[in-house]
């Protein structure tokens, strides 16, 4: 089994800034890929960011490409996204997940974090 707590989440104005972090523990071995996902009230949950866990291949959002960045720290099992000049549009709750392997779906997923942007 794995766990991700996910940390970092507030209420912000605007423009502003926020990093989130996302601690992995357990049985992690095999991991390909992590990323973060957000769910606003009444919408799907959509992918924000991936990284690839051994290259550290990225992919984001369109909504979200040039404002967010992902990264991992593999001895720390972390993984973090920066996020700037914050939108109300960005406010959700975000989750960080995790996939072993192949598999096409993501495996673990954190308990979310609440982003809330004030305009």
């Amino acid at each position: 089994q794995v766990q991700l707590v996910e940390s970092g989440g507030g209420l912000v104005q605007a423009g502003d800034s926020l990093t989130l972090s996302c601690a992995a523990s357990g049985s992690t071995f095999g991991t390909s890929n992590m990323g973060w996902f957000r769910q606003a009230p009444g919408k799907e949950r959509d992918v924000v960011a991936t990284i690839s866990w051994a290259e550290g291949r990225t992919n984001y959002a369109k909504s979200v490409k040039d404002r967010f960045t992902i990264s991992r720290d593999k001895a720390k099992k972390a993984v973090y996204l920066q996020m700037n000049n914050l939108k109300p549009e960005d406010a959700a709750v975000y989750y960080c997940a995790l996939r072993i392997g192949t598999k096409p779906k993501y495996n673990y997923w954190g308990q979310g974090t609440q982003v809330t942007v004030s305009s």
